[in-house]
């Protein structure tokens, strides 16, 4: 279990740390249309999956605009941002700022990928900020968890494993 902390706070995170050779779990999460979406909708891609408390706070806005800028310089890479939000709630703050390279989506009604990566912060039910990059054989290429939740992840590090993923 990973070790993390939300405005210094010591936080519980159930389930198994995903870790760099991790074969990738599997998840359901919703997009802002109510649609299921999982991992195996973008088999074939490498998968950057940035991970926030919430879209409506200045860190979480931040990491989804810097991933959503350096992503259409990317080949065969695609972003998904995910966090407890409610679908609604993402799709109006898409549309108040124009993103078009991420896919924002909600863990909101099953903590699926909360629960299956090991970033459920139980006493918040907020998922904690973390970055997963998965190659196109849904193997985990690369994971950073937080250490701090208002924390900013390595955003160089986690763009330099989606580049250099398969």
């Amino acid at each position: 279990m990973a070790e993390v902390t939300f405005k210094g706070n010591p936080m519980t995170l159930p389930g198994k740390e995903v870790k760099p050779g991790n074969q990738a779990p599997d998840f359901t999460v919703l997009a802002n249309d109510l649609s299921e979406v999982t991992l195996a909708d973008s088999k074939g891609k490498v998968r950057l999956i940035s991970v926030v408390p919430s879209i409506d706070t200045g860190v979480c806005d931040a990491q989804t605009r810097k991933f959503n800028e350096k992503a259409a310089k990317l080949d065969n890479v695609v972003v998904l941002t995910i966090s407890n939000d409610l679908p609604f709630a993402q799709k109006r703050w898409c549309a108040a700022n124009g993103l078009e390279n991420v896919q924002v989506l909600s863990d909101h009604r099953d903590l699926s990928f909360g629960e299956a990566y090991g970033v459920t912060m139980k006493e918040l039910r907020l998922l904690a900020r973390s970055v997963f990059v998965v190659d196109s054989n849904d193997q985990v290429t690369y994971a950073e968890y937080v250490s701090e939740g208002t924390d900013h992840p390595d955003y160089e590090a986690a763009l330099e494993a989606a580049k250099s993923a398969k």
